[in-house]
């Protein structure tokens, strides 16, 4: 039989998946082991900007909208070849259910990509198989699976991050449909009742004439 070439002398792999989440206490049914380790695996992260239609101004400025979920990308060989058994069962099967809802979280689980040490945390967005290897009565051998994760991070941990903007470092925010200056202060102090400051700064008599487009400088808080 062919030997998986691209995977030769690898050895015992060290890359696995984990189940996080629901927490599961048998070691063994939590561990999903890969037959080899990958030769690669990609992180992908974009960002979602806004651009702000100003007229005269060739280029718009952008407005950032929110950050998009990192995903991981990965190919992984798993090979039964030498003991003929069923690489569906052996492995495929394992990594299948990662796609199914679990009774007790009514989600599929959260799962780590462990290689030597944690590398990514999240769900399993997409599976792809190829079989590319069968004994004489069609039971198959050898499968590489493409697999794509999402990032999971529970809201609590975001929040519990380092704020996205410094009241001690001056700035600029360009005004969207339906911002107030509370909002505005609130996405950009963390306190809506700062907004007087904003005021003060940008020369506003009434707080209730805001004009979408228009850029605000945002002054440092004592």
């Amino acid at each position: 039989m062919t030997a998986p070439v691209p995977f030769a002398g690898q050895g015992s792999a060290l890359a696995r998946l984990e189940i996080v989440r629901p927490e599961i206490a048998d070691e063994r049914a939590r561990r999903i082991p890969l037959r080899f380790n990958p030769t690669d695996y990609k992180l992908s992260k974009t960002s979602t900007f806004a651009e702000i239609t100003i007229p005269g101004l060739e280029t718009p400025p952008l407005q950032y909208v929110r950050g998009e979920t990192e995903t991981l990308a990965v190919q992984a060989l798993v090979d039964t070849s030498d003991t003929l058994e069923n690489v569906r069962t052996a492995y495929v099967d394992a990594v299948r259910n990662l796609l199914r809802p679990d009774r007790r979280e009514h989600a599929p689980p959260v799962v780590r990509f462990v290689w030597d040490e944690a590398v990514f945390t999240g769900v399993v967005d997409k599976l792809e198989v190829g079989y590319q290897l069968f004994r004489p009565d069609g039971v198959p051998l050898r499968a590489m699976l493409d697999l794509s994760l999402k990032e999971f991070r529970p809201a609590a941990a975001q929040v519990a991050d380092s704020p996205r903007s410094s009241p001690t470092v001056e700035k600029t925010y360009v005004v969207r449909r339906g911002d107030t200056l509370s909002s505005i202060s609130a996405a950009v102090y963390r306190r809506p009742g700062a907004w007087r400051e904003l005021a003060r700064a940008n020369g506003i008599g009434d707080p209730r004439d805001l004009r979408p487009g228009r850029v605000l400088t945002v002054p440092r808080l004592a």
